[in-house]
């Protein structure tokens, strides 16, 4: 959770519910979950629950390490799959625009909630910018047109995204205080090569930890700064006395329905290395699929009919059609066909099978 006193947080909670209802004119929250699809759901609770037209409402919050990707954005050609698979590292996909972003306890996200009409992303970040220059007036920090904070003109130190609905809106950011650049340039890459798409891409930018220009900055310090010292108050998403529903629009956005199946329609083409490890000589074929929804609508597999009957590449083709462009589906049912087959010509379609299950992260 965010630093803080835990008891004297607790018996605040209810009164921030209190606050959210009743109309209090601004409320600084902090959730104390790290999980990244709780928080997630706790912003969308707020935007649909609370009346933003007679208040507005900060929101800080942390993650335990997760990768977030915007809303029209395509999970394949933005993070390192196999990578987070290996770390445990898992995926979101927001409701809001924007870019993709890793989240760890060294980065601190902050939501801005107003009315529609008071929405202003310059506003809020000059809070960012103004409480950093207050707290270590030698850091240079500017905000851009493209609405991230840059530290000495160059390194990203915060990103932003925001949602406008009919009269509420949210526009959260980043600030990356102490997180893990390595992890987050390892799982910030694409996992499959040859994808057209109108998805909305990231722009890649070198970043930079605040710890790294400021090492005495602590995170308390920062909470006070950013809250404009007021009292921050903790509360926990996972009460659904509290928050009634929000366990349930948790449990959607961690749905593969909701993370994958909200890509934008997109089309594969693709190389794939035949090569058997047993052998010096190379052999290549080709991947064209086209998907949408996350689900494969057609597949065709170009591969060289001396090194594999085209009835089996056919068929292969045909087991892919209709499966979800996942790799632990797609192998599932590429099993039942392998099956069919023995010698030479299993070890093929088993090497066909890898190389285009290896496509799908």
């Amino acid at each position: 959770m965010l630093p803080g006193p835990e008891g004297r947080g607790e018996g605040r909670c209810s009164a921030a519910i209190s606050g959210l209802i009743s109309g209090e004119a601004g409320l600084v929250l902090r959730s104390r979950s790290t999980d990244v699809y709780q928080n997630l759901a706790l912003e969308d609770w707020i935007d649909a629950n609370v009346d933003l037209q007679q208040r507005s409402v900060l929101l800080l919050w942390r993650n335990r390490p997760a990768v977030v990707i915007g809303r029209h954005q395509n999970p394949w050609t933005e993070c390192n799959l196999p990578a987070m698979r290996r770390a445990g590292i898992p995926l979101a996909r927001r409701r809001s625009g924007g870019g993709t972003v890793f989240h760890d306890l060294g980065n601190l996200n902050l939501t801005f909630f107003t009315s529609k009409k008071a929405y202003d992303r310059r506003r809020n970040l000059k809070v960012i910018t103004d409480a950093l220059q207050q707290l270590r007036p030698q850091l240079d920090v500017q905000a851009t047109d493209r609405f991230d904070i840059l530290l000495n003109g160059r390194l990203k130190i915060s990103g932003t995204a925001s949602r406008l609905c009919r009269k509420s809106s949210y526009h959260h950011c980043t600030l990356l205080h102490s997180a893990d650049r390595s992890a987050l340039t390892e799982v910030l890459r694409p996992s499959c090569r040859g994808i057209q798409s109108n998805a909305t891409p990231s722009v890649p930018s070198p970043v930079a930890n605040l710890l790294d220009h400021a090492p005495t900055l602590q995170w308390e310090e920062l909470l006070n700064a950013l809250a404009n010292h007021a009292a921050a108050t903790l509360v926990n998403p996972e009460d659904e006395s509290a928050f009634p529903g929000l366990g349930r629009a948790a449990a959607e956005l961690r749905s593969w329905e909701w993370t994958f199946g909200k890509t934008p329609k997109f089309s594969v083409q693709t190389a794939l290395d035949l090569t058997d490890n047993r052998s010096s000589v190379r052999s290549s074929g080709r991947l064209h699929a086209e998907v949408k929804n996350g689900v494969i609508e057609s597949c065709e597999l170009d591969v060289p009919a001396d090194w594999l009957p085209r009835q089996l590449s056919g068929e292969l083709s045909g087991v892919l059609v209709g499966e979800r462009f996942c790799r632990h589906r797609a192998a599932a049912a590429i099993a039942v066909l392998l099956r069919f087959e023995s010698g030479e010509l299993q070890n093929r379609l088993h090497k066909l099978c890898d190389s285009v299950v290896s496509v799908m992260g």
